[in-house]
């Protein structure tokens, strides 16, 4: 994984922060940000390039970042005014209660021991802390992703995302159980997105019109979740 997103570094931010990429980058921020302080210290785990990172600092925060890619990182550091490094998520190199929140953003599906992650976030937040991620959730579209990548794959495809690695999607009460287990209070699970950033612009503007639909009435076709708590 580490070396598929150091090949995609220098499109990264042409994937998401241009075009229907952006639009679709600040509905995922839209629906993480309100869920954590602002102005205080911030931990972003599979932060990319630093693009939440910088929206965070925009507000007045201080943010660290962590990602597995070093390319990821090495670009972070040209484009963010703020600290970077290369690690796993789950195990955290930082003191106990030394941020005020946590966040990931399309990072959590990776992971292949998620309540470890979990247990470091608690770890390292100050009491009243929160975390909020936003990942791929299950559904019937989301089922088909994994053969997609495949396909990517053989075919070599250079894209962000376009490979498999075992990523697991979750249903609201999986996300709901794991943060429970861990102790977060004020825990808050719930599906966002239907216009995916992927998407040609004719039916991405098409999805992007409904998306407000679905998000209301139909929330189980929308394919990202997003997963919010507090540490008491």
């Amino acid at each position: 994984m580490s070396e598929h997103y150091d090949s995609v570094a220098t499109v990264y931010d042409k994937h998401y922060d241009q075009s229907q990429g952006q639009i679709y980058y600040n509905h995922i921020c839209e629906n993480v940000m309100p869920n954590i302080p602002k102005g205080k210290k911030l931990l972003d785990l599979g932060c990319g390039t630093g693009l939440f990172m910088r929206r965070y600092i925009a507000l007045g925060g201080e943010a660290v970042g962590l990602d597995i890619s070093r390319g990821m990182v090495i670009k972070g550091i040209e484009k963010c005014s703020a600290d970077f490094m290369t690690g796993n998520a789950e195990v955290l190199p930082f003191k106990d209660e030394s941020f005020d929140a946590v966040t990931s953003l399309l990072a959590f599906s990776y992971l292949q021991n998620p309540e470890d992650m979990l247990e470091e976030s608690f770890r390292i937040l100050k009491p009243g802390g929160s975390i909020s991620i936003c990942t791929l959730g299950k559904n019937v579209f989301t089922t088909m992703v994994p053969v997609a990548y495949r396909i990517g794959e053989k075919l070599k495809i250079k894209r962000v995302g376009m490979a498999y690695f075992g990523e697991h999607y979750y249903r609201e009460d999986e996300l709901t159980a794991l943060f429970d287990k861990i102790g977060f209070s004020d825990v808050r699970v719930e599906r966002k997105s239907f216009a995916h950033v992927d998407l040609k612009p004719k039916m991405y503007s098409f999805t992007k019109k409904l998306e407000p639909f679905v998000e209301e009435k139909m929330p189980y076709l929308a394919f990202n979740i997003c997963a919010s708590g507090v540490k008491e």
